[in-house]
């Protein structure tokens, strides 16, 4: 090991907006999954071959497939919610590719603006953000994420956990198990796993 593997570069990034930017691209990336998999499921013929746009993994390709796919062909109420969800994805997509895209720079006189620039063809696209518009994008994306699996809302959730017979989530499961994973949760909340072991 050199000396110079010692030096870091410094993104500059305060912790919340790290922490909501990672939130964020961990939604989006559930989100394509979620559309992906939805699509995928529609060709139930395993001699069919998939189009093109399955193979490349193209995204906005695949989106254009689910809504042929999949929204158009669910139940009326279903339909206007998966309908909404595909209308929300499009306007927020400009706002993901500028934060996983982008190159970015702070603002020396406004320190909680950061600047994403990229280019598009010819065109120059600048996005400005800050912590709380990371929070912002990071909840509309959780809501996307729920409204694309359970468009019936609660009652499909509830009916789903009822057909699995037991759930459950990751957190739980650390927790039950011990797993170190379970204190940056315990963190977040101003637990420790200390305060736990007292009661």
């Amino acid at each position: 090991m050199s000396n110079h593997d010692f030096y870091l570069w410094d993104d500059e990034l305060s912790e919340r907006e790290a922490f909501l930017i990672g939130k964020s691209i961990a939604q989006w990336g559930a989100l394509e999954n979620e559309i992906f998999v939805q699509t995928l499921m529609t060709f139930e013929d395993k001699d069919v071959a998939l189009p093109k746009a399955m193979n490349n993994l193209q995204f906005t390709e695949i989106l254009e497939l689910w809504k042929e796919r999949v929204v158009a062909k669910a139940e009326q109420e279903q339909k206007n919610v998966l309908a909404q969800q595909y209308e929300k994805i499009l306007k927020l997509k400009d706002y993901r590719d500028a934060l996983v895209h982008g190159m970015w720079q702070w603002s020396k006189n406004e320190l909680s603006k950061i600047t994403s620039v990229r280019i598009r063809k010819k065109e120059i696209i600048s996005v400005h953000f800050a912590a709380d518009d990371l929070a912002d994008f990071s909840l509309k994306l959780a809501r996307i994420n729920f409204k694309l699996r359970f468009p019936g809302g609660v009652e499909d959730l509830a009916e789903q956990r009822a057909a699995e017979g037991f759930y459950i989530s990751r957190l739980g499961a650390a927790l039950f198990t011990g797993a170190p994973i379970a204190e940056d949760w315990l963190k977040a909340t101003g637990i420790t796993v200390d305060d736990e072991k007292e009661d």
